[in-house]
């Protein structure tokens, strides 16, 4: 079968903080949503979080979009979801696993959930921390559970068993989807995708090969060997 980004269930969230690249991949009908967090937002430069996101937002209302809190205690973090959830109705609060101390934050997600806010638990990895999450989300609110599942990939470990397992853990609540985050690869696009995950998370530079996808191999191959051979050139280089 022919590889095609029109057979794909997966849907393809864009991940990334620079307004311009956030609006056009909003206007792209296989992007199907949007996350950011706060290191994609330094990177960009972006001082004012608010600000920056209230901007995002104003630009994007149709599709999901994830804001990370930053705070580091539990109360902080309800009060930063509540108000993140407030500016409006397709905002994912985004909710670390744990603090920075290694304290679990499941109260704080209970909280939210309690009070109608839909959340994107983030940065696990572990079955066990997402079965102790999915215990406390509510069928009645949307939810995303986003296991790191490149991060588990650089450890030499193979991401999919867990995945799979998270997946039949999450099973009874038709509300809640999995997130593949991290992605090392646009193959893990179609990794994901084979198994039944709901979403895959993707920075610029993965979303910017799907255009390779289905590519004639020898086609690829002679253009990659000009590719060598006019960089050769350019250089100069003689013996």
């Amino acid at each position: 079968m022919t590889l095609s980004i029109d057979n794909l269930k997966i849907k393809i969230f864009a991940d990334g903080a620079n307004l311009e690249t956030m609006v056009t991949m909003a206007g792209l009908p296989y992007i199907k949503g949007l996350t950011t967090n706060p290191t994609h937002m330094r990177k960009a430069g972006i001082t004012n979080f608010k600000k920056f996101s209230l901007s995002v937002l104003n630009e994007i209302n149709e599709k999901p979009i994830s804001f990370e809190i930053f705070s580091d205690d539990l109360d902080g973090m309800v009060r930063q979801g509540l108000e993140i959830a407030s500016w409006a109705s397709n905002v994912y609060v985004k909710i670390p696993i744990t603090t920075t101390e290694g304290e679990p934050t499941l109260e704080v997600v209970r909280k939210l959930v309690d009070q109608g806010v839909k959340v994107n638990v983030t940065a696990l990895m572990t079955g066990n921390q997402v079965k102790s999450v999915f215990e406390v989300l509510d069928s009645r609110v949307p939810s995303y559970i986003s296991v790191f599942a490149g991060r588990i990939a650089d450890t030499g470990r193979d991401p999919l068993g867990i995945m799979s397992e998270s997946l039949k853990v999450m099973k009874s609540n038709k509300t809640s989807e999995l997130i593949w985050a991290s992605p090392r690869e646009l193959l893990n696009v179609f990794q994901a995708d084979s198994i039944g995950c709901h979403i895959i998370t993707a920075t610029s530079d993965i979303l910017n090969k799907l255009k390779l996808v289905g590519k004639d191999l020898e086609e690829y191959s002679l253009e990659t060997v000009q590719m060598f051979r006019d960089d050769a050139i350019s250089s100069g280089y003689e013996l």
